[in-house]
């Protein structure tokens, strides 16, 4: 065996089909284009053209990505921390915890946890207990005298958070073949059916 004598397996390789040359060829004249028409030009692509109506590609909805691994963290500044502090509703000689941000009003809900940003600047010693922390907003705090302890927020209920549309959650219910919606409490369709039954016969 030498490497001229190299060759595929029979049928490996096939030879291009020469359109257009004699009708001998049985692909002559139209070249397999059939006659006329928008599709005997060349240059068309009608890869999902529905005939006018409104193509499968646009009649679904838009997802995006959502992860749904994501944290969601409450932002909070330094400068908002000291002015809770200034206005008597944080006790700086306690330890500033997510339960206590709640309970002054600087966050609304407690999310996945908080982290702390360096905006801003703190006057005493206070000792932080968050989430997470940047790295600007740690050094403020210790050059003010504080300190930062990054704590783990509980983990949430599972299936909490991953559906945060009441659309979406009514789509994924149809798409399960619920008959309500998610939240809604109706009597089986056999039980409706009765109780019209028996209304009848008591208005007979």
């Amino acid at each position: 065996m030498r490497l001229n004598e190299l060759r595929d397996n029979p049928g490996a390789r096939t030879a291009r089909k020469r359109v257009g040359r004699g009708i001998g060829s049985g692909t002559g004249k139209t070249a397999g284009r059939g006659h006329k028409g928008q599709k005997s030009r060349s240059g068309v692509s009608l890869k999902g053209f529905e005939g006018g109506q409104m193509p499968l590609h646009r009649r679904l909805p838009k997802r995006g990505f959502n992860n749904s691994f994501a944290l969601r963290f409450n932002e909070v500044n330094l400068e908002r921390v000291q002015k809770a502090i200034d206005a008597k509703k944080l006790d700086a000689s306690k330890p500033v915890t997510v339960e206590a941000l709640l309970a002054a009003g600087v966050i609304r809900r407690a999310r996945d946890g908080v982290r702390l940003l360096a905006k801003g600047a703190i006057k005493g010693k206070i000792a932080f207990e968050v989430t997470g922390a940047s790295k600007p907003a740690i050094a403020a705090v210790e050059k003010a005298g504080g300190s930062v302890t990054l704590v783990a927020m509980p983990k949430r209920a599972a299936g909490a958070g991953k559906t945060r549309d009441p659309r979406a959650a009514k789509r994924l219910a149809r798409a399960r073949g619920d008959k309500t919606s998610p939240g809604a409490h109706s009597k089986p369709a056999n039980e409706k059916k009765n109780a019209s039954d028996a209304g009848k016969k008591a208005d007979s």
